[in-house]
C-alpha cells in the first residue's frame, strides 16, 4: 500500500502496465495463461516476461519469474533495489516471494487473484514484517483490462474443450 507522503504516478504506472498487458497478450497467443510482467528501474524496462509454463514444461515459468530473471541478467545481480515489478495479475506466493528475494521496491499489479494471490488476496508475503525485506504494493492499475483478458482466455479454452 502507498504510505502517506509517498508519491505514486498513476499515469506512469499505466504506461508500464500496458507493456505488461502486451506481454500477457503474447502469452494468450501462445495458449498460455495470459499473465505479463515487466521490471522497471529508473524509468526503463530492464526485464519482461509472460507465462511460459506450457511451452517450457516448467511450473516456475511464471511471467514475474521470467521478468525478474531477465532484469537480474541485465544487471548481472540478483539484487533489484530501486526496481518496480508491474504484473497484470496479483503475483502468486512463489512470485511474491521471488520479488522479496530480489529486493524489488514495489509491485504494481492489475487484477486481484482470489485463488492464488500472494500479495493481498490470500497471503501478504511482500509486506510480512517477519521477512527482512518488504515490498510496497499497489493494486488495481488497469485491473479491468487484465481481468477481461483472463476471462476471454478461459472462455476460449472452455469453448475449445467443449468442441473437442
Amino acid at each position: 500500500m502507498i504510505s502517506p507522503g509517498d508519491t505514486f504516478d498513476y499515469e506512469r504506472a499505466t504506461f508500464f502496465m500496458r507493456q505488461a498487458l502486451r506481454e500477457a497478450e503474447q502469452a494468450f497467443e501462445e495458449k498460455e495463461v495470459p499473465v505479463g510482467a515487466v521490471v522497471v528501474k529508473e524509468g526503463f524496462v530492464v526485464g519482461r516476461g509472460h507465462n511460459q509454463m506450457e511451452r517450457l514444461g516448467d511450473p516456475t515459468a511464471h511471467a514475474e519469474i521470467v521478468a525478474i530473471g531477465a532484469a537480474a541478467g541485465h544487471f548481472e545481480s540478483w539484487r533489484l533495489l530501486g526496481a518496480t515489478l508491474y504484473c497484470t495479475i496479483e503475483p502468486c506466493i512463489m512470485c511474491a516471494g521471488a520479488a522479496v528475494m530480489a529486493r524489488v521496491d514495489r509491485i504494481v499489479y492489475g487484477a486481484a487473484d482470489p485463488k492464488f494471490g500472494g500479495c493481498d488476496s490470500i497471503f501478504r508475503i511482500p509486506t510480512d514484517p517477519r521477512l527482512n525485506h518488504r515490498v510496497q504494493i499497489v493494486s488495481g492499475v488497469l485491473a479491468d483490462e487484465a481481468a477481461a483478458l483472463m476471462r476471454r482466455f478461459f472462455a476460449t479454452r472452455r469453448t475449445q474443450q467443449a468442441n473437442g
